[in-house]
């Protein structure tokens, strides 16, 4: 793993109360570059797995609608976790977050997710 990924994945450990797991995987191929999770019952890459088929999903549905849009994030909220899949820009990755919804603040965690996710397209 680079050291940009590995800065990347602590960054977002150290920095986002509640955080559970993340994990970084390119869209096309589902190749997941980097996992960690605080929890070693939480497979972060097996839910992007299942995650990139949400993230398909969604893509196949903006095009169907004929809508010229892209993907900035997706929220799900379960009952005491966030998992937040973050496109990045150019559409090729998405960052797979989760966190626990009693300790972090949604926008202070999308902000600060938005903030270290820049570097994505032009480190990998």
């Amino acid at each position: 793993m680079s050291d940009f990924l590995q800065n990347f994945q602590n960054d977002l450990k150290e920095n986002i109360n509640g955080f559970i797991a993340v994990s970084v995987t390119e869209v096309e191929t589902g190749m997941s570059y980097c996992s960690l999770s605080v929890n070693p019952d939480f497979d972060p890459e097996l839910a992007s797995a299942y995650n990139l088929e949400v993230v398909k999903a969604k893509l196949s549905a903006i095009k169907a609608l004929g809508l010229n849009q892209k993907i900035n994030d997706i929220l799900i909220t379960l009952t005491d976790q966030i998992h937040i899949l973050d496109v990045s820009e150019d559409g090729n990755y998405f960052i797979y977050l989760a966190v626990d919804s009693r300790k972090a603040n949604l926008g202070l965690t999308r902000a600060t997710l938005s903030k270290f996710k820049k570097d994505i397209i032009t480190r990998l």
